[in-house]
């Protein structure tokens, strides 16, 4: 067995790249984040060799004693991080997740409230274009137009009429904490199950720098590669009552065998969650974003809702005259990588957009705070208002590099 150098010199050289881009870059892609070097090794390990269709202890293959010592910790450091009563670790990703979510307990054609997806939501909360509008009744609710922010009168109005028989709460790019409460009591009073998807803030969740939905939701879904810096992956946790039908749902209902390398990877990820640093480095991810955001503010930029309470922004790019689209090219020519992004009642299409989309995980694991906020601000603010000027974007590159390489990454890490 020869190594990958040797093996796949072309794939070798397009991974040692990319890690190189990412050491070189400023990435502020609200969704990403950069993975432990001990979540890697397990992720990379020899568990991706093993079959385990099935539950530990309830498995239709032989050989499966290791990996069920995996999948057991990593369900019980799980249920421990968030207080969950019942963890399934079987997900691939986030939309598998919500997709065995849904099946165990509505059937097709059932109504689902979920957040409009040009005002925030997920393509998996009810767009037409995802499984979950093609085979469900979706009632979008959206943000006001005067704050940005959700409106739980108006949600309660939405609910009332529709009778929805789940309500879908969680969001890609949303910049406000959002009321768990408020939703349990709005379905309780249509009798509708409440389940949060809670992909972006499952970090800040878990230690508290957001509100949980556990004490208020049926169903919480996430994955755990964004705050949560674990794996590719995801995980669905649920009331007691509910964790066969979740279970049985996940497997086999929309998935075969498990990623055994992935799940011992998680539970990596979940160890690391537990420790009083992981405590820490989940505020200090809001008070950068928070920081980031007001010196954004400060350079007169337009955000969305006006400002943040987790982990992301958006800029509204209509008064800058300029598209999402050509705004993140040209930042990503400067050193500076995040992601054009629909925002509310955006008169642009979703390629082009009217505005971009922050977020400050990835920048928070390279160790920056606050001070280092203001000056990755001044360096968007920069590009933003020179957009055509390649001197500009050219300097702001410089500066970028600069930093980075004060704040370096994986610095041992060789591929």
């Amino acid at each position: 067995m020869k190594p990958l150098s040797v093996e796949d010199p072309e794939i070798a050289s397009v991974i040692h790249s990319e890690l190189e881009r990412q050491r070189n870059n400023i990435i502020l892609i609200a969704s990403e984040n950069y993975a432990s070097r001990a979540v890697m090794e397990a992720q990379g390990c020899i568990m991706t060799n093993k079959y385990a269709e099935g539950y530990p202890g309830k498995r239709y293959y032989r050989g499966t004693a290791c990996v069920d010592v995996a999948e057991e910790l990593a369900r019980e450091r799980c249920k421990k991080l968030f207080g969950a009563e019942h963890v399934n670790v079987q997900p691939h990703s986030g939309t598998q997740a919500n997709m065995a979510a849904y099946f165990a307990v509505l059937k097709p054609g059932d109504t689902i409230m979920g957040m409009n997806l040009a005002h925030g939501g997920h393509l998996s909360h009810g767009s037409p274009v995802n499984f979950s509008g093609r085979m469900y009744k979706i009632v979008p609710y959206s943000v006001r137009r005067d704050t940005e922010m959700l409106d739980y009168s108006e949600m309660a109005d939405i609910a009332t009429k529709s009778k929805p028989q789940l309500i879908v709460v969680g969001a890609s790019s949303y910049p406000r904490i959002i009321d768990f409460k408020a939703v349990r009591e709005i379905a309780d009073d249509v009798g509708a199950l409440v389940m949060a998807d809670i992909a972006h803030i499952a970090g800040l969740c878990a230690v508290g720098a957001h509100p949980s939905p556990i004490p208020y939701a049926d169903i919480v879904t996430t994955t755990t590669h964004k705050t949560l810096r674990g794996p590719r992956g995801a995980l669905i946790m649920c009331k007691e009552e509910l964790a066969s039908s979740i279970d049985r749902s996940v497997f086999p209902g929309t998935q075969g065998g498990p990623f055994m390398n992935s799940i011992a990877a998680k539970a990596v990820a979940f160890k690391e969650a537990l420790s009083p640093e992981f405590k820490e480095y989940q505020f200090q991810i809001v008070r950068n974003a928070r920081a980031l955001a007001d010196r954004l503010l400060e350079n007169k930029l337009d955000l969305v809702s006006g400002g943040t309470d987790n982990h992301l922004m958006m800029v509204k790019l209509l008064k800058e005259g300029i598209t999402g689209k050509v705004a993140d090219e040209a930042l990503e020519r400067a050193g500076i990588t995040l992601n054009k992004n629909m925002i509310p009642f955006d008169p642009a299409t979703p390629f082009v957009t009217s505005g971009i989309r922050i977020g400050t995980p990835c920048v928070t694991t390279r160790g920056m705070k606050e001070k280092q906020m203001v000056q990755i601000a001044d360096m968007i603010t920069a590009v933003l208002r020179d957009i055509k000027n390649e001197e500009t974007i050219k300097a702001v590159r410089s500066q970028v590099k600069e930093l980075c390489d004060q704040f370096p990454l994986y610095p041992d890490l060789t591929c």
